[in-house]
């Protein structure tokens, strides 16, 4: 059987991720549905430099227009990003960029990374899972979709601090051991 290619490998890894964490421990209760019409795009993104990186976020806000069947795409950076305080200021660029290009009102990010530590926390806290991913990722949500659903969740400023609890809960070692097993190959059994 031939090698996967590295950039399969993270495309793979990603996926793996939404469904083994994400959706599997309902972190958002509105991945199932996405997942199984099958309208998440991920995309792989080598390029290193934020100037680079912004431009093919533009790119993807421009093929959401485009592809009104593609519900969100996630925004793959397996290089150049690892550190997370330097994926932050991408964040930022990305957020500006957005606003300056119109999309605002149109598209929302959320963001992930294998460091990710939110303000004020402690780096081991497992609370911080709850945004962790195999690697750093900006996630283009359609904001009018997520409006649509939000409006029909009962209590929808419940779902952070429900997900802080069950990370809490269950602890950083459960959540380190599940990030693992998302970039391992699939068992032969």
């Amino acid at each position: 059987m031939p090698e996967q290619s590295e950039q399969q490998q993270y495309l793979e890894h990603t996926e793996n991720w939404v469904k083994q964490v994400i959706m599997k421990y309902n972190l958002c209760p509105f991945a199932r549905r996405e997942v199984e019409r099958a309208s998440i795009r991920y995309v792989v993104v080598e390029e290193h430099k934020p100037k680079m990186v912004l431009q093919a976020l533009l790119a993807e806000c421009r093929l959401l227009d485009e592809q009104p069947e593609v519900e969100t795409t996630l925004v793959i950076l397996p290089r150049g990003f690892e550190g997370f305080y330097a994926f932050l200021d991408l964040v930022d660029l990305a957020n500006d960029l957005l606003f300056e290009q119109g999309f605002e009102g149109e598209y929302q990010l959320a963001t992930f990374h294998p460091d990710y530590c939110f303000d004020g926390e402690p780096q081991d806290d497992a609370a911080n899972y709850t945004n962790r991913a195999p690697y750093p990722t900006l996630h283009l949500i359609r904001e009018a979709s997520m409006e649509k659903v939000l409006a029909d969740y009962d209590d929808p400023e419940s779902i952070p601090e429900r997900n802080i609890r069950f990370a809490r809960r269950k602890g950083s070692d459960f959540f380190a051991r599940l990030l693992a097993q998302c970039t391992q190959p699939p068992s032969r059994d």
